[in-house]
């Protein structure tokens, strides 16, 4: 039987599967101001952030329509996951889930399943590259709609941004109670706890703070030996290699993949964030 597997735009995907067929990336819209764009392979993270940082006030995110969904799911393939954003961060969720009973209202049956990644950027990579793999071993879709479920609630989220504006502004920050002052050098190391972002730490400069992350992930790391390291970075990459090796020289986890981030993450992560999922 066959599958496909629908993400939302905040999805980071490695470069070998950008033109999978079994993937689909459904876009969020990006605004900045005046400036309008879709979060589609036509994004530009250059002059993204560049307007970013000449707009005075906060860039937003619009969600797909539930239409959008419906449409991506109207496919030739016998089973469907879609795979969104942290409901807690957006109405991406929302969105695949109406999408769900629109196509069964317009179409009729297939199976479905929409999947709450709590979690956002790789995140969403590791529970598509893990539907791909139980795919692969020719499981039933209720055995991997199981299994993904679970792997799902052992996905652990952490970063570290430069600035922190753009999620303070959208009220993505509620989960944290003692957050310093962006105009210090401390900067905070979260994480994510169900889908609401959290803070974990803080250190004086972003170099610390990256390490204090990364030694963070290696003493919280179950099991590397089966999980795949995954780090996001919006125009970070020395960064993003540093956490890399700190953490590969301390936990052998089976793989390690350095993406940088789409539209949606490069918004929140801002120039500079970096972004890890186990």
């Amino acid at each position: 039987m066959s599958y496909k597997i629908i993400v939302d735009s905040c999805c980071e995907l490695p470069e070998e599967l950008r033109k999978d067929e079994r993937l689909e990336v459904v876009p969020l819209g990006l605004e900045v101001g005046d400036y309008q764009i879709m979060d589609d392979e036509n994004f530009n993270q250059a002059e993204f952030l560049k307007k970013v940082g000449e707009y005075p006030k906060c860039p937003k995110s619009s969600c797909p329509s539930p239409e959008r969904f419906r449409e991506a799911y109207h496919a030739e393939a016998d089973r469907i996951y879609a795979v969104t954003l942290s409901s807690h961060l957006s109405g991406s969720h929302n969105s695949a889930v109406l999408g769900k009973q629109l196509y069964h209202e317009k179409y009729g049956d297939k199976q479905i399943h929409v999947i709450d990644s709590e979690s956002a950027s790789c995140g969403e990579t590791q529970i598509a590259l893990k539907i791909i793999e139980l795919e692969e071993k020719g499981l039933s879709f209720q055995e991997i709609v199981t299994q993904i479920e679970a792997f799902r609630s052992n996905v652990h989220t952490y970063f570290v941004l430069d600035n922190l504006e753009t999620l303070r502004k959208n009220g993505r920050l509620s989960g944290v109670k003692a957050l310093v002052a962006s105009t210090l050098s401390i900067k905070p190391i979260m994480a994510g706890d169900k889908g609401v972002i959290v803070q974990r730490g803080q250190c004086i400069g972003i170099n610390k703070a990256l390490g204090k992350m990364a030694d963070m992930v290696v003493a919280e790391a179950s099991d590397p030996k089966n999980r795949v390291l995954m780090i996001s970075h919006c125009n970070a990459l020395k960064r993003a290699e540093m956490v890399r090796d700190t953490i590969m020289g301390k936990a052998p986890f089976r793989k390690a993949l350095i993406m940088d981030t789409r539209g949606v993450s490069s918004m929140y992560a801002n120039d500079g964030g970096v972004i890890v999922t186990v």
